[in-house]
C-alpha cells in the first residue's frame, strides 16, 4: 500500500450554509464514494478529514452539531478521521506522520471547496514530495464574490454581481492552475477504468 485517498471536508457544515444552493456539485457525495470504494477494494488508505472553527458560532464550529461527514458517505470502522483548522489538511493535524507511518508516497484528493481546501492540500501536498492526483470531479465549489463585493452579500445578490466568478469557472482555472505544476488532473471514471472491473 503506497496510496492513500484524501477525502477533504465532504462535511454537513457546508449543506447548512445558504450559499449550498448554488454548489456545483450536490450529489458530491455520490462521486466520492465511487472513489472510496475503488481504494477499498484496492485495499489502500482512506483518510477523512474535517474542517472545525471551535468558538466561532458558524457552520463550521463543532458546538453546532454540523462538523460530522454527509451522511450519504460510507466511512469503514479503522479509517482515519482528522480534524483541520487551516485550508490545508496537513499544517494543524497529524497528516504527514500517519502517511510517513504507513510509507504512502501517492496521494489522490477530492473533497469541497475545489480551489480552497482541495487544492492548497495538493500544493502542500506536492511540495511535500509526494505524487497527487486531483479528481476534478469529485470536488465541488460555490460561485466567488468579486474581492470589492460587500461582506454581508446574499445569495442573491452574489448571484447577481456581473463580477461573481461562477463555480463552474473556478474548477476550470483550479485544474489549470495544478495540471502539470502540483498534481495530474483526473476523473473518477479514468481512475475507475484503469482500474479494471471491480468485484
Amino acid at each position: 500500500m503506497t496510496r492513500a485517498l484524501i477525502v477533504i471536508d465532504v462535511q454537513e457544515s457546508f449543506r447548512a450554509r445558504p450559499i449550498w444552493a448554488t454548489t456545483s456539485d450536490l450529489k458530491i457525495a455520490d462521486q466520492v464514494n465511487r472513489l472510496v470504494r475503488l481504494f477499498r477494494q484496492a485495499g489502500e488508505l482512506v483518510v477523512w478529514v474535517l474542517h472545525a472553527e471551535p468558538g466561532t458560532g458558524g457552520a463550521f464550529d463543532p458546538a453546532l452539531g454540523h462538523v460530522r461527514l454527509m451522511e450519504e458517505l460510507e466511512r469503514a470502522d479503522g479509517e482515519p478521521l482528522i480534524h483541520k483548522s487551516s485550508h490545508n489538511a496537513f499544517t494543524t493535524t497529524d497528516l504527514q506522520q500517519l502517511l510517513t507511518e504507513r510509507d504512502i508516497r501517492e496521494l489522490t484528493v477530492c473533497g469541497i471547496r475545489t480551489e480552497q481546501c482541495v487544492e492548497t492540500t495538493a500544493r502542500i501536498a506536492s511540495d511535500l514530495g509526494y505524487q497527487v492526483t486531483f479528481v476534478i470531479d469529485a470536488t465541488a465549489t460555490n460561485p466567488i464574490p468579486h474581492r470589492d463585493a460587500p461582506a454581508d452579500q446574499s445569495v442573491a445578490e452574489l448571484l447577481a454581481d456581473p463580477r461573481t466568478l461562477p463555480a463552474e469557472e473556478v474548477i476550470r482555472r483550479t485544474e489549470y492552475a495544478l495540471a502539470g505544476r502540483f498534481a495530474t488532473i483526473a476523473t473518477v471514471e479514468h481512475l475507475e477504468a484503469a482500474a479494471g472491473p471491480q468485484t
